[in-house]
């Protein structure tokens, strides 16, 4: 019987040190200079000094704020794996910090992802670089929906940053609308991931496919991965498959089919790590 005891406590400070050696960090809010308001963001960070690769998060049209948790676990997921790659990620709140809700089915939207959201990424980058746990030239962009189309008009030649430090390293986007970047000749000054689900019946496949290969000859690297029967939202867990109508969900579009793909989610994580790792 004493065997057993001192077995079983054995193992169970073994189980309580394997656990407090893989707990991940909990975010922070740091509060980040603009042009005209402060902006709040959500940050994760490794233990240690650095330099750490960083990557600047956009989020959706749900935004960040008014959630039980400072990250929805959509957004805490990929901040975590990012984490274990040894990545900081730096979430700004584009929607709170201008004291507004989830603006999926906004008539008017007041932040547009051109414009606002832009200005934030710009804002964001300008803070890290002052930072001294960050590898100034290993700063990447990251963004889904509304935000993945905010890293399409951050990454176009029109906006240069090189005055400024070095340039974004790389830049993903997860299932943006590439309708109106399509329609104006959209190229990237850095190599550009986009990842979208071939049923994606909120955003266009074909417009981000036509938009990939009409900048072919004239950009920075560009690669668009199409996956067969995703939809919208493809990589966020647990997500059952179901059709958008007119129910009380701010947070999500008013009409489309979101919906996990399971091989589509792991696909793009590992796609999202070696892209990552340029």
């Amino acid at each position: 019987m004493r065997l057993f005891s001192v077995t079983l406590l054995v193992l169970l400070l073994a189980a309580s040190g394997i656990a407090n050696a893989t707990a991940l960090p909990t975010p922070r809010q740091v509060d980040i200079p603009a042009a005209s308001r402060t902006l709040h963001a959500q940050l994760y960070k490794p233990d240690g000094d650095g330099p750490f690769p960083t990557v600047i998060a956009l989020h959706g049209c749900g935004g960040l704020s008014g959630h039980s948790e400072p990250v929805p676990p959509r957004y805490r997921d990929w901040a975590e794996q990012l984490l274990k790659s040894g990545h900081a990620v730096l979430l700004p709140d584009s929607y709170g910090s201008r004291e507004l809700g989830p603006q999926c089915r906004a008539s008017e939207r007041r932040v547009l992802a051109r414009r606002e959201r832009v200005a934030d990424v710009v804002a964001a980058r300008l803070w890290l670089l002052q930072q001294p746990w960050v590898a100034r030239d290993r700063i990447s962009l990251m963004g889904w929906a509304n935000g993945a189309s905010a890293v399409l008009w951050a990454v176009r030649p029109q906006l240069s940053l090189r005055s400024a430090g070095p340039d974004f390293r790389s830049a993903i986007a997860f299932y943006p609308d590439c309708r109106t970047s399509s329609g104006l000749g959209w190229s990237a000054r850095v190599p550009t991931l986009l990842l979208i689900g071939a049923k994606d019946d909120i955003s266009s496949p074909a417009a981000c496919r036509q938009m990939v290969e009409g900048a072919r000859g004239r950009s920075a690297l560009a690669r668009i991965v199409v996956y067969p029967g995703a939809l919208h939202e493809f990589d966020r867990a647990n997500l059952p498959l179901r059709a958008l109508g007119g129910g009380a969900e701010p947070a999500l579009p008013e009409r489309g089919h979101v919906g996990t793909d399971m091989k589509a989610r792991s696909d793009s994580q590992r796609l999202v790590a070696e892209w990552l790792s340029r």
